[in-house]
């Protein structure tokens, strides 16, 4: 049976495990495709760069750092060992306290749209990563929403305080995308842990890797679209 995480094909192979852990706990592929869905929604209309960058960092603090490490020391499994709770635990909070300032500079300045978008992320980080509520929140549902919905709704609602249809649509995409990710990183997982055949595990991989690569170098063209339109 697997231990801990440090296998991952996200973690790197140098370093010491305090290190490995410390870049691994962050699983910066998922947190790119994020990001990314968080610039979708901010491209999806009129934007300044400003915003574009400011939202992509307040996503890139809550559910890179904050979620990811309140789920590391305040979830009932621990897949990457014992680690020292109060550090990660205060980092995970100061992670949420700068990405919360961030939303709450602009949601007062012309966006308010993202106050409610804010509360309905922060209580899923939350509910998901420590389980509450007898862990009712802990399910796909959850990740759908606070990975692929929500953060193409804040991207837009910074630079217009509105939803527009193509931020809509584009929560589809996000949506579909977000649903394969679950379903194959959950069979990964499976087979990582029962050591099945490399072969079967490296099937899977590829597809995270496709999913995880394809999302950022597409909305780095996309960006660049954007940016240069002819």
């Amino acid at each position: 049976m697997q231990q801990d995480r440090t296998s991952e094909w996200f973690v790197p192979k140098f370093g010491s495990r305090n290190f490995r852990i410390s870049i691994g706990i962050l699983f910066l592929p998922y947190t790119g495709i994020i990001v990314s869905f968080t610039a979708w929604g901010s491209l999806s209309g009129p934007f300044s760069l400003e915003r574009l960058g400011a939202i992509c960092l307040l996503y890139f603090l809550a559910l890179g750092i904050s979620a990811h490490c309140l789920d590391a020391v305040g979830g009932k499994t621990k897949p990457w060992g014992i680690l020292p709770r109060k550090k990660v635990g205060a980092i995970g909070l100061i992670a949420l306290g700068l990405a919360c300032t961030i939303g709450l500079y602009y949601a007062f300045l012309d966006s308010p749209l993202l106050i409610p978008i804010g509360i309905a992320e922060v209580f899923l980080l939350f509910a998901y990563n420590l389980e509450l509520f007898g862990g009712k929140f802990h399910n796909n549902t959850s990740v759908l929403i606070s990975w692929a919905i929500l953060p193409i709704f804040a991207g837009s609602a910074i630079q217009t305080n509105s939803i527009s249809l193509e931020a809509i649509l584009l929560c589809i995409l996000a949506s579909f995308l977000t649903f394969i990710l679950i379903i194959t990183s959950r069979k990964y997982k499976e087979l990582k842990q029962s050591l099945a055949d490399y072969s079967l595990i490296y099937k899977k991989e590829l597809i995270l890797k496709t999913i995880s690569f394809g999302t950022v170098t597409g909305t780095v063209i996309f960006f660049l679209l954007r940016i240069f339109p002819n």
